[in-house]
């Protein structure tokens, strides 16, 4: 059972009958085979089934580092944390963000110091009517709308408040300029299993019955974006009295949407961590084993401690996952380990297109092999001079000279071009102030640090 059989009931066969779908009283519509001699509520019935089985086919399943097999989303999901816009001080200064840091003792460059501000996602989803989710590569604002929209499928039995049939939509797919989302939310329909959806899909709009989810938003080419954009504001004021959740990366922003409440999600702490390998190896086999206590029994030792903070970015965790599966352990030569994270940055996480049409108009002849020296060289230089926060401009002085130095770039090279390029794309350096930033891991600047002296023979 998946929760959704028991969310359609009687009673929310009859709050589907008030979504007045006119069709059913369409005397074609009601010749056909499936449908003759059953009542408006059976019809109802099946076609609410037969929607949430394809939603959940196209939208509930993860696959992500080239799993052979994919995974029930729901099986595996932890509850996201979430943080108002607020919540993170875009004015503080390097030096205080360092000594803030260094005094938690911890490993994570992120919300050390807002733990107590963290509330779950759903309660924003529920709460806010236009509602804007932010975050770095990989953790997790994909996952989070499509599991909201599979908890509004589940009527009553779900922890989404609203009565709203949800339409996912991947931005990604938005790369021409003329952009009709209504007519991409009745593709969703029509795939989904409903009849007639022009008529219907406009009374669902209209009467404000639909949960929108817009996945992806930093997807879109560079060239279009700012058109979708203004496509996805005047759709929304024109149908503003639906529900409306967008994802974007936090460093693709750049301009707020009317309505939208901005939120951030949260990277995962220990608890979270410890809930998502119990419920990775959750199966019976699994269970008897006592795999899931003996891998986080594993990553909590010192030797890993390293390690387990790559464990707090739900991707990675899964990358740790994958890898305890093959051999029930980590890697004696841990430096591969944090050599496959990096490779995780640097080629995963690149949105395809994205990487090709921007990175061209940057600079073409920076490969990955040749960021990876980069990078390798900013975080030796900055920890030889102890810095874990890293001022924009001196991060864009080292970057103009290292690909003067090792590419003969040109002078004129727009060295902030590329450091944005490396934030959105891959994540591996991130804003955490106004023009201050950092390595998202300090596993990954050690790892690279250690890479420059191994390789330059410092």
């Amino acid at each position: 059972m998946t929760g959704i059989e028991t969310a359609i009931t009687a009673a929310a066969v009859g709050q589907l009958t008030k979504f007045g779908w006119d069709t059913i009283n369409n005397n074609e519509f009601l010749k056909q085979e499936i449908y003759i001699g059953k009542s408006v509520q059976d019809i109802l019935y099946h076609l609410y089934q037969q929607y949430a089985k394809n939603y959940r086919e196209r939208h509930g399943q993860v696959s992500v580092l080239r799993m052979s097999k994919a995974m029930d989303l729901e099986s595996i999901y932890v509850n996201v944390q979430c943080l108002d816009d607020f919540a993170r001080n875009y004015l503080i200064d390097s030096v205080t963000l360092e000594k803030r840091f260094r005094e938690t003792n911890q490993r994570q460059f992120r919300y050390n110091f807002e733990k107590d501000k963290r509330k779950d996602g759903l309660t924003f989803a529920n709460e806010a009517q236009y509602l804007m989710v932010f975050g770095g590569p990989g953790i997790g604002k994909s996952t989070f709308l499509r599991k909201v929209g599979l908890e509004a499928l589940k009527g009553n039995q779900g922890n989404y408040k609203h009565r709203l049939l949800p339409v996912f939509l991947e931005l990604k797919k938005f790369k021409e300029s003329e952009i009709n989302i209504q007519a991409l939310i009745e593709k969703e329909f029509e795939i989904c299993g409903f009849p007639d959806v022009q008529k219907n899909v406009s009374k669902k709009l209209a009467e404000g019955k639909l949960l929108i989810l817009l996945d992806g938003l930093d997807e879109v080419p560079t060239e279009n974006r700012e058109n979708v954009i203004g496509k996805i504001q005047d759709f929304v004021d024109q149908h503003k009295q639906n529900r409306f959740i967008l994802s974007c990366r936090t460093a693709a922003r750049t301009t707020n949407l009317n309505r939208f409440i901005n939120i951030e999600v949260a990277e995962f702490d220990d608890q979270q961590i410890q809930d998502f390998i119990g419920h990775w190896f959750g199966s019976e086999a699994d269970k008897e084993a006592e795999t899931a206590k003996n891998c986080w029994k594993l990553l909590t030792q010192s030797e890993y401690k390293a390690a387990k903070s790559l464990a707090h970015t739900p991707l990675l965790l899964t990358f740790l996952c994958l890898t305890y599966r093959r051999t029930l352990s980590f890697p004696t030569n841990r430096s591969s380990l944090y050599e496959r994270a990096l490779r995780i940055f640097l080629e995963e996480w690149s949105a395809e297109n994205q990487l090709t049409s921007h990175r061209n108009l940057v600079y073409k002849d920076l490969n990955i092999d040749l960021e990876e020296g980069l990078l390798s060289e900013i975080a030796y230089v900055n920890f030889i001079e102890d810095h874990l926060f890293l001022e924009k401009r001196e991060l864009v002085k080292q970057i103009k000279t290292h690909l003067q130095q090792n590419l003969n770039a040109p002078q004129m090279l727009d060295g902030e071009k590329v450091l944005k390029t490396i934030e959105l794309e891959q994540g591996i350096l991130v804003e955490q102030a106004s023009d201050v930033y950092s390595f998202s891991h300090l596993t990954l600047q050690e790892y690279l640090t250690a890479r420059y002296i191994l390789y330059c023979g410092e």
